[in-house]
């Protein structure tokens, strides 16, 4: 398969793009197109030994920033690393698309010019978190902030099946997140939804509060972009706090700094759970392409695993799966209206 990745998103690129670039075609034997400024790009590439075959770099003048109107800046930079990567992937010159950018950008292209898949109404931004218990998914994270019911359905449909087909996980759990367990708490918006998630044959287990999203025993948790972007970024807050006291702690004294040191396997085993780096990327489910967004800090181990995580997708027929089931469900919906 052939990867598109945009060389200069984020915060380390493109030198931590590239080497993450190379160690994916090491190891999962991908070919990788690169967008970006081509003499830095290639004068990162030249650092490394492997079949430079695999690589192919497309120049690019401009870069998009985050601090850029989304819709516009992918409208009107059409010579930019974003754009050039997403073109890839709308031409059909590549499978998927990565990108440590602008998220809005990515988006506003994922919609507008890869198109989304048919059926669904918006794509929805759907990360995997380390839990407790399990990883879980938060779909949507950011995408849609003002959400219509059918909205939240798609995206426990699409959860549902990247669950299955990537994860591996048979009948995940589809949970709602609200203020409280009861079915009658919430807004509008999340008592319609309750009822109809309630009508679908999910394993829709109800409402799940914010204090049991971190145990990670519901497998796909759906909401409107502006809760689970705030559910996300509390969640990266606390998380980030937590290791940043028990450091502080540790280092308080020499009897602390000692207990420390007898426990710095399990602190290490502990800190990989939370690793963002572990997961790679966020998908952006519902595009006809495979899109992923790569955390802004992304590493070299970060790139390597977002490519993982885009061939598994591709191996794993994820964009054709979603089509599929919405067809199914739109022809139960249709028998049942005429019956």
């Amino acid at each position: 398969m052939i990867i598109a990745v945009d060389g200069m998103g984020g915060d380390n690129s493109p030198s931590e793009v590239v080497k993450g670039c190379v160690d994916a075609i090491n190891e999962y034997d991908v070919n990788i197109i690169i967008t970006g400024t081509e003499d830095k790009i290639r004068d990162e590439v030249k650092k490394y030994n492997f079949n430079k075959d695999k690589i192919e770099i497309v120049d690019a003048k401009e870069i998009i920033t985050n601090n850029e109107h989304p819709v516009m800046a992918i409208k009107r930079k059409k010579e930019s690393s974003l754009y050039k990567a997403i073109k890839l992937v709308k031409d059909g010159k590549a499978d998927g698309v990565i990108s440590a950018g602008s998220t809005g950008a990515l988006m506003a292209g994922a919609t507008f010019i890869i198109g989304r898949i048919k059926g669904i109404d918006r794509v929805a931004l759907s990360p995997i978190m380390p839990g407790k218990n399990a990883p879980f998914m938060i779909s949507d994270s950011g995408a849609n902030v003002d959400c219509k019911p059918q909205y939240l359905l798609q995206f426990a449909l699409m959860g549902k099946i990247y669950f299955e087909s990537i994860l591996g996980v048979k009948n995940p759990s589809i949970g709602l997140v609200n203020i409280g367990s009861e079915e009658e708490k919430g807004n509008e918006l999340t008592k319609t939804v309750h009822k109809m998630l309630k009508e679908t044959d999910f394993n829709f287990v109800g409402n799940v509060e914010p204090r049991d999203v971190s145990n990670g025993d519901v497998n796909v948790l759906v909401c409107d972009g502006f809760v689970g972007n705030t559910l996300l970024k509390m969640y990266e807050g606390v998380a980030s706090n937590i290791f940043k006291m028990l450091k502080a702690e540790i280092m308080s004294s020499t009897k602390a700094k000692l207990g420390g040191l007898l426990l710095k396997d399990v602190f290490n085993d502990f800190k990989k759970k939370f690793d963002y780096t572990e997961y790679g990327g966020s998908p952006f489910l519902g595009a006809k392409g495979i899109v992923i967004k790569a955390h802004g800090s992304s590493n070299a181990k970060a790139f390597k695993n977002a490519i993982k995580q885009t061939k598994i997708c591709y191996e794993n027929g994820i964009i054709d799966k979603i089509s599929k089931e919405l067809e199914r469900a739109s022809s139960i919906k249709n028998n049942d209206e005429q019956e």
